[in-house]
Order: structure tokens, then C-alpha cells, then sequence
């Protein structure tokens, strides 16, 4: 057991809902924010019949794109547990679909999630963070950070920008010893892809897929690290080199692969 608390956002499905699971089994403290607070309550019940002893977790209805719930969430969280540890910016959608042809409202949903959802959770923990006089930012992007995606422009740009800010960030905090990794993860099977935004939801066949466990499980061991970037899996590796070295090979199987 540990007197540390995690901020989860997303952490009703996905990639979230598993690593609040191993950071309560590990015996962290958690606060997790998602739009469905019925799932949050899904996922309490699901906690409070772990076997004991476990972590405390602490549903809070929150929507990443509306900075005045998150900030009650730290809040409640600071209420709650006294503090505030380590911050997981999971929450994201994606979207499938050219540019021109997509729906605005799509791909402003998308940015505003993305990317200011990642900002807006940073802006409310920091400060809370400074309290306890130490912290952990973890920010889930992806490996199409790294390559042009057409179709999928807008989702990788996003993730190209939550990347780029992550380094920054990691300096503007170095002296308030709050740590900041980028996590570039790849394919995980979650629901993520059947609830892509944009006309074209379909997920190109042929591509590794990884466990959703593995990438949770890899989240709740960098805490107790100072790694700058994470990337899980060669084939993963592989595209990130193949953006730097060849990225219009890539580009043109992407192009094939998300059309």
C-alpha cells in the first residue's frame, strides 16, 4: 500500500479503466474522471470486490474539454485523499476521414479532446501537485505522432502536438521535480477503434495489436521511473524510425492502410 494518488482521465474504458485497475490492485489511491459516471460507478463496484488489501478509488464525472470539472475533480480529489501524485492524460478519440470532406464538428471534437483535453488536465494538477511537493505526468499519445497519416491526419496531428508539448512541459516543471513522460502507444485492443469520429471508421487489417494490460501495466512501472518516452513494442519502434528515416514510405502505406 502507498500514500500516493493517480488522476486518470478516460478512465471509464479502455486503456484507463485497466491502468486504474492495476494502480488500485498495486495499493494507489485513484481518482478517475470520464463523461459516463455510470461506468465510473461500474467500475467502483468492480474495485470494492477486489480482494483486500487494495487502493481507494474515487469516481469523478469530468469532461476533459471543460477545464471548470476537471479542476473540481482535482479539487475533490485534494478533499478526498490530501494530495495528489501522478496524472495520467489518457482521455482521446480518433477519426477516420480526409480533411476536406470531414464533418467540422468532428474534427473540432477531436482537437478539443486531444489536445486541449491534455492541457486543460495539466493546467488543474499541476498546481496540486506543487503541494505535494512532487509529481508525475504521464500523457498517452501515439505512434502516428511520428508520420504523415492521411486520413487520418487529424488524429496523428493531435498526438504530433500532445508529443511536442510534453517535452517542453518536462522543462517549465523540472524545478518544481514534477517528472513528465510521453507514452507512444500503439494498436491496443480496446473500443477505441469502433468509436472512431468521422465517416470512415474502419480500421485497416494486418497491424500488431497489443493487449490492453500490457500498455496499463507499463504506465504503473514508469512511475517509479524518470523516462522521458515510452514505446512498448519493436514494431512500434519501427514506425516511429521508419517517420524519421523514410516517412514517405510510410505515408504512402499509411495512405493504404486508413483510405
Amino acid at each position: 500500500m502507498t500514500d500516493k494518488v493517480v488522476f486518470i482521465t478516460g478512465a471509464s474504458s479502455g486503456i484507463g479503466r485497466a491502468t486504474t485497475l492495476l494502480f488500485i490492485r498495486a495499493g494507489y489511491n485513484v481518482t478517475g474522471t470520464a463523461r459516463r459516471i455510470e461506468r465510473l460507478q461500474t467500475l467502483k463496484n468492480e474495485v470494492e470486490a477486489l480482494p483486500s488489501p487494495h487502493g481507494t478509488f474515487l469516481p469523478a464525472q469530468g469532461d476533459v474539454t471543460q477545464p471548470d470539472t476537471l479542476s473540481d475533480a482535482v479539487q475533490h480529489t485534494l478533499d478526498t485523499f490530501g494530495r495528489l501524485d501522478i496524472l495520467v492524460a489518457n482521455a482521446g478519440v480518433g477519426h477516420r476521414g480526409a480533411i476536406v470532406d470531414s464533418e467540422w464538428d468532428d474534427m473540432q471534437t477531436l482537437l478539443r479532446t486531444n489536445i486541449d483535453g491534455v492541457l486543460h488536465s495539466i493546467r488543474a494538477c499541476v498546481p496540486a501537485m506543487r503541494q505535494s511537493g512532487s509529481g508525475h505526468i504521464m500523457i498517452v499519445s501515439s505512434v502516428a505522432a511520428n508520420i504523415s497519416s492521411p486520413y487520418a491526419a487529424i488524429y496523428a496531428a493531435s498526438k504530433a502536438f500532445v508529443s511536442s508539448i510534453t517535452g517542453s512541459v518536462r522543462l517549465e516543471l523540472e524545478a518544481d521535480n514534477i517528472k513528465v513522460t510521453d507514452f507512444l502507444v500503439g494498436r491496443t485492443e480496446t473500443e477505441f477503434d469502433s468509436n472512431r469520429l468521422g465517416s470512415g471508421k474502419r480500421s485497416g487489417g494486418g497491424l500488431p495489436t497489443m493487449d490492453v494490460d500490457q500498455v496499463a501495466q507499463a504506465i504503473v512501472n514508469t512511475t517509479t521511473t524518470n523516462r522521458k518516452r515510452v514505446i512498448l513494442r519493436l514494431f512500434d519502434r519501427l514506425i516511429v524510425w521508419g517517420g524519421i528515416f523514410t516517412p514517405w514510405l510510410l505515408a504512402r502505406l499509411a495512405k493504404r492502410q486508413y483510405k
